[in-house]
């Protein structure tokens, strides 16, 4: 990419330039990046305000006049600004831990619009969350079911209950982020569902209000989606025979976005025809319940790392960076791809590097085989960095985690401050 360039390639969704070079430099909205990261250090996560406004947008306008409730999946990205933003912008969030339903309300975040997934909630979890008044827990199995039974129970309330089916559907994507198959620890199957909600109905503590489903990430067709929807549908046909009827139906997440050459799947494109199936299938009146998260933020983040050394051998080029596996564990779990751009490119002579950290594992990259022209002590960019980054950081090698800003036009705000040696050893003590 020449210095030229008005917009990052292939990182920046289509029509959200918020990452682009000035002057031959990379830039956030208006903050140059190479200021950020040699004022602020590296590594450094760095995200777009008007990024997240404009994913989230992207939404509000495919939905129109229709009944959605969007819940921010948050364990993309749970920054408490990043959570601000998208309380103030109407979003609602998944949650799946009691720590993230304490995020949400530390933010500012409407309770009850709170959906409570995950597959492993704990007692104290459902106790906080029914006190905290969310919109509906995602039950994912029949024990579930009557530990959220006792529990409600107990404290004389009533727990909204949608139940997690898994329909046994293939996303096409990673086996690790495909949650929809029968061999994913996620759901109820499909066939056993029609029993759980009889049980449901029938437990003290619980009211059935809707049937939910989440087949994967990083999803790019519309097909997996309508199998999806069409095998709930007869889901809830079945259910009203029985008897039991559905306010909400919720879909799940999962949208995918663009890290190398995808074609990332647009909401509207998605919605609408979700939207004419529900319409000839009698169910329009049911509220839709959507749950996007690396749509919403994967786009919005960069990670700012510093080139240390060049080590040219035999059979590789290694660029070591400052940025390491545990700052980024996407490449080293996933083998994920991320794009690599120089802060402030300076040649079209290229070499062939793989983009290595410190950390003393040979997993510890974050990307292999790029074409790059690169100098020790230059800023380079690691794309796409906005989900699935910070949030999984961890201080393996007795690393402190990065620190996080947010840019807003030419301005910045640090939103989480670098770690220290004193934040790594907090709570240890030695033997007397």
């Amino acid at each position: 990419m020449t210095a030229q360039s008005t917009q990052i390639h292939p990182a920046t969704p289509a029509g959200a330039p918020h990452f682009h070079f000035q002057q031959g430099v990379l830039h956030a909205e208006g903050v140059s990046l190479e200021h950020l990261g040699k004022t602020l250090g590296t590594p450094l996560y760095v995200y777009s305000r008007a990024a997240l406004a404009t994913a989230f947008t992207s939404y509000l306008e495919a939905i129109g006049t229709h009944k959605v409730l969007v819940c921010y999946g948050m364990k993309a990205n749970s920054n408490l600004a990043v959570l601000k933003e998208f309380a103030r912008l109407g979003s609602g969030f998944d949650i799946v831990s009691g720590g993230e339903l304490a995020r949400v309300l530390a933010a500012g975040g409407n309770p009850a619009k709170i959906v409570f997934s995950g597959v492993g909630k704990q007692a104290w979890e459902m106790q906080a969350a029914l006190e905290a008044g969310v919109k509906c827990f995602n039950v994912e199995s029949v024990p579930e079911l009557k530990r959220l039974s006792a529990v409600s129970t107990e404290l004389g309330m009533t727990a909204r209950v949608s139940l997690r089916v898994n329909p046994d559907v293939d996303a096409k994507t990673h086996p690790y982020i495909s949650t929809g198959l029968k061999e994913n620890k996620f759901g109820i199957a499909i066939e056993e569902a029609p029993a759980a909600y009889q049980l449901a109905s029938s437990l003290p503590g619980i009211a059935v209000v809707g049937v939910d489903c989440h087949i994967g990430s990083q999803i790019t067709e519309v097909a997996p989606y309508l199998d999806a929807l069409d095998k709930l549908l007869k889901l809830i046909d079945e259910l009203a025979g029985l008897g039991i009827e559905l306010k909400h139906l919720d879909l799940g997440g999962g949208l995918g976005i663009r890290y190398d050459d995808e074609t990332p799947l647009a909401p509207k494109i998605l919605l609408d025809k979700v939207f004419a199936q529900l319409q000839a299938r009698g169910y329009a009146h049911l509220e839709l319940v959507l749950e996007p998260g690396r749509s919403l933020v994967g786009n919005a983040g960069v990670l700012l790392t510093t080139v240390q050394f060049l080590k040219h051998t035999e059979a590789r080029n290694f660029a070591i960076v400052d940025a390491a596996m545990n700052d980024l564990m996407r490449p080293a779990l996933y083998e994920a791809w991320h794009g690599v751009l120089p802060v402030v490119p300076h040649s079209s002579a290229t070499t062939l590097y793989d983009v290595v950290g410190p950390v003393c594992e040979s997993a510890d990259w974050l990307a292999r085989g790029r074409q790059l022209a690169l100098n020790e002590g230059e800023i380079i960019a690691i794309e796409s960095a906005g989900a699935y980054g910070f949030v999984m950081a961890g201080n393996y090698n007795s690393r402190p985690r990065p620190a996080e800003v947010m840019v807003d036009g030419d301005h910045y705000h640090v939103i989480r401050q670098r770690e220290t040696f004193e934040d790594l050893i907090r709570g240890e003590s030695c033997l007397p």
